[in-house]
């Protein structure tokens, strides 16, 4: 019973730990029970059209009754439905053809294209499906009276999928680039945080400080090892992607390169702050876990991020791990360019900025 209380009594006093005792649990009810979703609905779709007539607005809102599709944008031409798509602003464009109608009431079953954003297929079979069924019988209402012949099977239009950049629906073209991500995320800021304390636990910090060296140069020289190690790490998963999954590597690994210097510095950043934190290795871990567990769940690694509830997509924005994904994601299966990616890197610049600034403030009051 002594001992017992006893760790009770030191439970209590490493108050770090007992706050991620209590702080994981609650955090993965949290995550689990209400963020994650594998039926994600609402998903953003943009609208082609060159038919405005009723048929066209029934399907339209067909769609959109599902629950699946919600209408965000409509465009003008297919190049600005592909930037769309490119950029993934939207996961779906709907293209209805001229005389839509007219062949519709000729009974000549005209077509129906959607086109699906399909680099994650979990986000999008759901609703594929959906479109599939609903297309059968959206004009019930609309083909009455005379147009009643209509209905009979067939059904009177047709609905042609086309699945862009994974069209075969291969998880491992979504889950391979993805681990890049996932790993340098773990590794480096998990490492970059003992690194640190491991130097106060030893007392080799005085030696540190009694060199010719100022504080943001032993940051730097911290740094640079790991920053390698990272780039490391991407060769070895690209070159597994490649000839071990048989990812299609369209884009421009050099541009991948160049990109993922921001997510590493961004992921060291986070690391170096959790090493002024922590007291010691055990705590620095903890921390290093309770950062990395919102990150795998929350930035659509493992589950669509369109899915979870608008409060957990605003916190997984703020992650460097979701624009990444989106990056590493867009270069390597869609073949993006500097344009296409830049609306994802301003996100993991401003969060290392912040990310460096706490940790070389807290770094220079530890050294003082």
């Amino acid at each position: 019973m002594a001992i017992v209380i006893k760790e009770f009594v030191q439970m209590r006093r490493d108050r770090i730990t007992f706050a991620m005792m209590i702080g994981i649990p609650f955090m993965q009810m949290i995550l689990f029970g209400f963020a994650i979703n594998s039926d994600p609905k609402h998903l953003p779709t943009a609208v082609l059209s060159a038919d405005n007539s009723t048929f066209s607005r029934s399907i339209i809102q067909a769609m959109e009754n599902s629950g699946y599709f919600r209408v965000v944008k409509v465009v003008q031409s297919e190049a600005e439905a592909a930037l769309l798509i490119d950029e993934g602003d939207v996961q779906f464009v709907l293209n209805i053809p001229e005389q839509f109608s007219r062949k519709l009431l000729r009974g000549e079953r005209p077509a129906l294209l959607l086109t699906a954003d399909a680099t994650d297929p979990a986000a999008t079979s759901n609703a594929l499906s959906a479109f599939r069924s609903l297309t059968e019988s959206v004009l019930a209402r609309d083909l009455e009276g005379p147009l009643s012949h209509l209905r009979r099977p067939p059904a009177p239009l047709q609905s042609i999928i086309h699945t862009r950049f994974n069209p075969e629906g291969i998880t491992q073209y979504n889950i391979v680039p993805g681990l890049m991500g996932v790993v340098l995320t773990m590794t480096l800021v998990i490492i970059t945080a003992l690194a640190m304390t491991r130097e106060r636990e030893r007392g080799t910090m005085e030696n540190l400080l009694s060199t010719p060296v100022h504080p943001i140069e032993v940051m730097i020289g911290k740094i640079i090892p790991y920053i390698i190690v990272g780039y490391i790490q991407m060769c070895f998963i690209v070159l597994a992607a490649r000839y071990l999954f048989h990812v299609p590597l369209a884009g421009n690994l050099l541009l991948l390169l160049v990109v993922s210097l921001l997510f590493i510095a961004a992921n060291l950043g986070v690391g170096l702050t959790f090493s002024t934190l922590a007291r010691n290795q055990l705590q620095a871990v903890q921390m290093a876990f309770f950062f990395f567990l919102p990150s795998i769940l929350l930035s659509g690694f493992m589950f669509p991020f369109r899915g979870m509830p608008p409060w957990a997509q605003r916190v997984g924005e703020v992650l460097p791990l979701t624009h990444y994904l989106r990056i590493v994601r867009g270069i390597l299966l869609k073949g993006n360019g500097i344009h296409e990616i830049t609306p994802n890197m301003w996100p993991m610049a401003i969060f290392l900025v912040v990310a460096l600034s706490i940790g070389f403030k807290r770094y220079r009051r530890t050294l003082d």
